[in-house]
């Protein structure tokens, strides 16, 4: 313990130590897993899709986005709810930034081409959660939607 408390006084302990994930990108990122993951087939167009959608968001490189997800998904893995996910987005982002991240979700639950009506259901958990209105879920939809065919 005494060598322990030496390194971290010389700042080697600090340098060794990993650096901690930010709780906001995180959390965006267990939303975003949760809906990929919620019609049992969390397949390559989904895990692709999450992984661009906070690489880009967070300006990640393409290893921290993996690492993100990776944690994101044993996130996921050990909650039994969404509710603390949804709570530090709401407390931390914007109005915009939540409307965002609800486009973000649409973008996840339409990458393997089909929306599953669980899905749709947690989308309209979320965006309650985070204070999004029906109407502006429904407009980040449209929005995703015509993206996604102009794409195609």
């Amino acid at each position: 313990m005494i060598n322990r408390i030496k390194e971290l006084l010389k700042g080697s302990a600090a340098a060794e130590a990993p650096m901690e994930r930010d709780a906001l990108q995180v959390a965006a990122a267990a939303l975003l897993v949760e809906a990929a993951r919620l019609d049992d087939d969390f397949d390559e167009a989904e895990w692709t899709t999450v992984r661009r959608l906070v690489r880009d968001r967070f300006e990640l490189s393409e290893e921290e986005a993996d690492a993100l997800v990776e944690e994101a998904e044993r996130e996921v893995a050990e909650s039994v709810e969404i509710y603390r996910f949804a709570r530090i987005v709401k407390d931390r982002f914007d109005q915009a930034q939540r409307v965002q991240l609800i486009e973000m979700l649409w973008e996840v639950v339409y990458a393997d081409g089909t929306l599953h009506h669980y899905e749709a259901n947690l989308l309209r958990r979320i965006a309650g959660l985070i204070y999004v209105s029906d109407q502006e879920s429904g407009s980040a939809r449209k929005r995703t939607l015509n993206r996604l065919n102009q794409t195609n």
